[in-house]
């Protein structure tokens, strides 16, 4: 599943084709979405030129010149490439967004868990967005807050930080990889880590997702930027998809147990 450093690095990627660009036509192939795509949105962001593109947790936000946005999520195999408008449509090719620079973005999604939706209000308040927690990678995001959040928890760490609600964007993957650099067991409950054990892991949090954008995502199935080239990430992984293995810090054989009915693999002797 894309992950936030993946929606990022397709962020990136997007910009200088799409921003200042006008939105000639949004073609809608294949409605049923994880929520389906309203009727009118082709009619209601059509003419309207793209001012920014951002990111929220794992939703691409297109901002529009008349106030309103689409908002993208890539779902569990979702992603988003620049092609020609001539390119031969692939079977999962839902949506295109046709720009007046003689190129498309083509959504392509073949488990259909992504989504696309139009805002006239303000974006920050929409359902899907208001409650998130704050960007991993922002200045609101420190191991006081987790800490502070985190009181009265009985919950493991590791799904408490995968919370949307707590902060967003920290996916499977990258919250295995930073527990291991933190030295942290990831069925420990998260109301029992002291304060400066979530100052490490706040630390080791932005700098893998950090790691992970600037070498441009990890693949393991599905994901590719919008170029259609995958990331590299996964050659740095500690512990993810590793059970059964030594352990690259202490050699002992990785552990895998499931929290919150996802796969973890930790190492039994690095992480307390």
């Amino acid at each position: 599943m894309p992950e936030l450093p993946e929606v990022e690095t397709t962020r990136a990627g997007l910009s200088p084709h799409c921003v200042g660009t006008t939105l000639l036509r949004l073609t809608v192939r294949e409605p049923r979405l994880r929520w389906r795509v309203a009727a009118d949105m082709p009619a209601c962001v059509q003419g309207r030129t793209i001012e920014r593109l951002d990111r929220r947790g794992k939703y691409l936000i297109f901002r529009l010149d008349d106030g309103a946005a689409m908002l993208l999520h890539l779902g569990m195999s979702g992603s988003v490439r620049v092609v020609s408008p001539d390119r031969p449509l692939l079977r999962h090719d839902h949506v295109d967004m046709e720009l007046n620079n003689g190129k498309v973005l083509r959504f392509h999604d073949p488990r259909r868990f992504g989504s696309l939706h139009y805002t006239s209000a303000s974006v920050e308040q929409h359902r899907l967005l208001a409650s998130l927690g704050p960007e991993p990678l922002s200045q609101r995001f420190t191991g006081r807050y987790l800490y502070a959040r985190s009181q009265g928890r009985r919950c493991a760490v590791k799904p408490f930080i995968m919370d949307a609600h707590v902060v967003v964007g920290v996916g499977n993957i990258y919250a295995a990889e930073a527990l291991f650099r933190a030295g942290i067991h990831p069925a420990r409950a998260a109301g029992r880590i002291a304060s400066a054990r979530y100052d490490r892991l706040a630390a080791h949090i932005r700098d893998v997702l950090s790691e992970a954008i600037q070498i441009g995502g990890t693949t393991l199935r599905d994901f590719t930027n919008s170029q259609g080239e995958p990331g590299y990430f996964q050659q740095t992984l500690n512990v993810y998809g590793r059970a059964g293995l030594p352990c690259k810090r202490c050699g002992r054989a990785l552990k895998l147990t499931r929290l919150g009915q996802r796969a973890t693999v930790y190492c039994p002797a690095c992480q307390r």
